[in-house]
């Protein structure tokens, strides 16, 4: 057992656990990765702002399917991207339709995330385009989305002491691990 700690191994390792270090998290050009946030009528502009700038820092794009319930325009939007709202890869969508007939996400390329879910979110596909697919702070995911996408839908476990997690939170342990995979 490995227990010392090195310059080249900072922190102790032992056979039952395994620490994942920033190289494992390395960008492959061999493997390149394509991920898309989507999304679905946003309601609050600091939720969108951190989202985005998880999206920049992750190297993901993001989508916004109407209506939102604020403006892009939005300095509480951009206070909550930083400076960095304007680098985000964004795309707005008039509706859901419309972004599905333009991105045409494959079978294997979606997971979609609402905490009915059978599926817990480790257990996601792993292609190397997905689209990870969230639902308004208040309402989730319409029905009718998540019937066109019933055999892609994941949750992340929380305890009974919480109705749900934060969307922002929620998006970005759903894209850091669509990463790791």
């Amino acid at each position: 057992m490995d227990t010392a700690r090195t310059a080249e191994n900072p922190l102790p390792r032992n056979n039952s656990s395994r620490i994942y270090m920033e190289s494992d998290f390395k960008y492959n050009p061999d493997r390149p990765v394509e991920r898309h946030v989507v999304l679905v009528e946003p309601e609050v502009h600091w939720n969108t702002g951190n989202i985005g700038r998880t999206c920049l820092g992750a190297g993901a794009f993001l989508h916004l399917i109407k209506p939102l319930g604020f403006s892009i325009e939005s300095r509480e939007l951009k206070r909550a991207g930083l400076d960095y709202w304007h680098k985000v890869k964004l795309s707005v969508w008039d509706d859901f339709d419309s972004f599905q007939e333009k991105m045409a996400p494959q079978k294997d390329e979606v997971a979609l995330f609402t905490k009915n879910a059978a599926t817990p979110f480790w257990s996601m596909p792993s292609s190397d385009r997905l689209f990870l697919i969230f639902g308004s702070e208040t309402k989730g995911l319409s029905q009718t989305i998540i019937s066109l996408y019933k055999y892609a839908t994941y949750h992340i476990p929380i305890t009974d002491e919480i109705r749900c997690l934060n969307l922002s939170t929620t998006v970005g342990i759903a894209l850091y691990e669509s990463l790791r995979s």
